[in-house]
């Protein structure tokens, strides 16, 4: 058993979670927690290291199926709680923290969203799990976007790393580049007059969600061919980016699934 917190697995994971240049340099993602690991697992991916504490797992049904999986598994060390718990990045850990390579995944038809300088890793998470939900065949996200391997955006995102394409830390120039495909570019503008569901989602199209405080950035709505809001009632000015871009992915996927039996 790892009990020290001093161990080199339990520095190599500590690094991970607070360096961003060692995860960039090896494409590492690193996860805490049974539903995370688990749907890595499910996805396919192969860990480079875990970290398990069998007691703290036990104690669910889903935690003592992790277990099972767990063993006989190259790379996998059970560990105390101590040890989890100065590699895990949440002050109560469920047992478990886990270092995987983080796939390249190609490409995939369908809509395009870019993240524009979306600094929050909450919303920024949330816009990734409700890309994958809504089918997305690729996210861009330009310098100025919350790190999109860190703790908190990993823990927002639900596992969305595993299941869609992600390209991170782009200028616009490549930004620019991918979107040449995308006849239709809409930009998400709380004082555009079009309302998002008037857009011709159906078509080969691409989604700007810029940042809480700014919107999207001047360079941003050079490549828009539109300029998209969402009517509201209430008094308040516009909605947080991760709300917002939620509401217009979906309505992105209901008129792309329309029809279809």
């Amino acid at each position: 058993m790892i009990a020290s917190t001093a161990n080199p697995h339990v520095k190599y994971l500590r690094s991970l979670r607070d360096l961003p240049r060692e995860r960039r340099s090896e494409r590492s993602l690193v996860l805490e927690g049974v539903r995370l690991v688990g749907d890595a697992l499910a996805a396919g991916a192969t860990p480079r290291l875990v970290l398990y504490a069998p007691d703290q797992l036990q104690r669910t049904a889903e935690g003592a199926a992790l277990l099972a999986q767990l063993a006989g598994r190259p790379h996998c060390f059970v560990a105390s709680p101590a040890a989890i718990a100065a590699a895990a990045d949440t002050r109560q850990p469920q047992g478990i923290v886990a270092a995987f390579p983080w796939p390249e995944l190609a490409p995939r038809p369908g809509l395009r969203l870019v993240l524009d300088a979306v600094q929050d890793p909450g919303n920024v998470g949330t816009l990734l799990r409700s890309a994958e939900a809504a089918g997305v065949g690729l996210v861009l996200c330009t310098r100025g976007t919350a790190d999109v391997s860190s703790p908190k955006v990993l823990r927002a995102a639900m596992g969305a790393h595993f299941n869609v394409p992600i390209r991170a830390d782009l200028d616009w120039n490549t930004v620019g580049a991918e979107l040449g495909a995308c006849p239709l570019v809409y930009a998400a503008d709380a004082a555009a007059t079009m309302p998002y569901y008037a857009a011709d989602w159906k078509q080969p199209a691409a989604l700007i969600i810029g940042s809480e405080a700014h919107g999207v950035s001047a360079e941003g709505l050079s490549y828009a061919t539109h300029r998209i809001s969402i009517p509201m009632l209430g008094r308040a000015e516009s909605l947080n980016a991760a709300v917002a871009g939620s509401i217009i992915l979906f309505e992105a996927l209901r008129q792309r699934t329309r029809g279809r039996s």
